[in-house]
């Protein structure tokens, strides 16, 4: 049986969603992806730890937002399907929970889709997060979420893909403007080091793709600008509410107790007061 999924995919050129399911050990990439995420594995050894990082956060996050009382996500820029889904960490604390999936990228729409199935409280719509008006009023999206009440906006990893003049705060705003209060918002974003690691890093993604930026603590606390930030703030994601290990090993406390690839990316959840 012909797979109808690779007809809708360019594997001429890398997709920041395939690259990162090859980072995080997935299957649904093509070789334009290996070879970028080669580089990292090759030339910046270690750095892989900043995307099972921010998976590991995004995990804690959701099962958190749970707890704030919030059952319905919209994930902006949610890439290809890996273990631990928003939809699946949320069925897990809330079975009632739904969510909306969304991201430009055909192969995502695909691939995504084939795992979502029939299931019913989550859908994947391709959109692009620069034009949220089409998002928020797509008909699937408006099937699963009330507006009118509090909604968790995910922008996990996604945020840093796009340059200033992409006005990402601004986007980050128009969904705080139009959700009710009580709803959350979750970032997290690669982290301007003052080192060669992040400098090398991100220019081999903006090389990669010709967009994005890392930014400053203080420039990423501005993408809350107005929100009341919960516990512990803005940190590294492996210091976000962070658990013990599997084996009991205890979890690290202090920013200095991390690897240098782990500092370069940072998350904090925020609610609209």
């Amino acid at each position: 049986m012909t797979d109808d999924r690779s007809a809708l995919t360019d594997r001429s050129k890398p997709s920041i969603a395939r690259v990162y399911d090859y980072l995080l050990g997935g299957e649904e990439n093509y070789a334009v992806d290996r070879e970028i995420g080669d580089f990292f594995l090759r030339d910046l050894p270690g750095s892989v730890a900043i995307a099972h990082a921010n998976r590991r956060a995004l995990v804690r996050a959701v099962g958190a937002m749970v707890r704030e009382g919030v059952q319905q996500f919209v994930d902006m820029g949610s890439g290809l399907p890996t273990a631990d889904n928003v939809h699946q960490v949320a069925l897990r604390h809330a079975p009632g929970a739904r969510v909306a999936y969304v991201d430009h990228d055909p192969t995502v729409l695909a691939h995504g889709r084939a795992l979502l199935g029939s299931a019913g409280r989550s859908t994947l719509v391709q959109a692009d997060l620069r034009e949220p008006e089409s998002i928020r009023d797509h008909p699937d999206v408006r099937r699963l979420i009330d507006f009118n009440e509090p909604v968790a906006v995910v922008f996990s990893a996604v945020l840093h893909h796009l340059d200033d003049s992409e006005h990402p705060a601004a986007l980050v705003r128009w969904w705080v403007d139009r959700v009710p209060p009580g709803s959350l918002v979750y970032i997290s974003h690669f982290r301007s080091g003052g080192n060669e690691e992040a400098r090398i890093a991100e220019q081999k993604l903006q090389d990669s793709f010709g967009r994005g930026r890392w930014r400053t603590d203080e420039e990423i606390l501005g993408l809350f600008d107005g929100l009341e930030l919960l516990e512990p703030g803005l940190v590294p994601c492996s210091l976000w509410r962070p658990e013990p290990e599997a084996d009991g090993t205890a979890a690290p406390s202090d920013e200095a107790d991390l690897p240098v690839w782990e500092r370069l990316i940072s998350c904090a959840l925020a609610r609209m007061p």
